[in-house]
């Protein structure tokens, strides 16, 4: 199985890296770019064959470890 996870900054959060990109875009004419968020994107192998397994152990390594649950959110697959 894998994990594909992808960790975002909170849309309250200010994201400095976002908003370089954004201005770096509207200055080489992308106009119509809104608000841009820069994240992180993980894949991790896993060994297991239990799906439900598998799923509480990557919400509880991002909750922990993967991501910081107070400036930024996360969302995953199990495939």
């Amino acid at each position: 199985m894998k994990a594909k996870i992808i960790i975002t900054p909170k849309k309250a959060v200010v994201d400095p890296q976002g908003k370089t990109v954004q201005s770096a875009l509207a200055h080489m004419g992308y106009k119509d770019v809104g608000a841009v968020h820069v994240g992180k994107y993980l894949e991790i192998e896993l060994s297991g064959s239990d799906k439900e397994t598998a799923r509480k152990q990557i919400d509880d390594a991002c909750h922990k470890i993967l991501s910081n649950p107070v400036i930024e959110d996360y969302r995953f697959e199990i495939e």
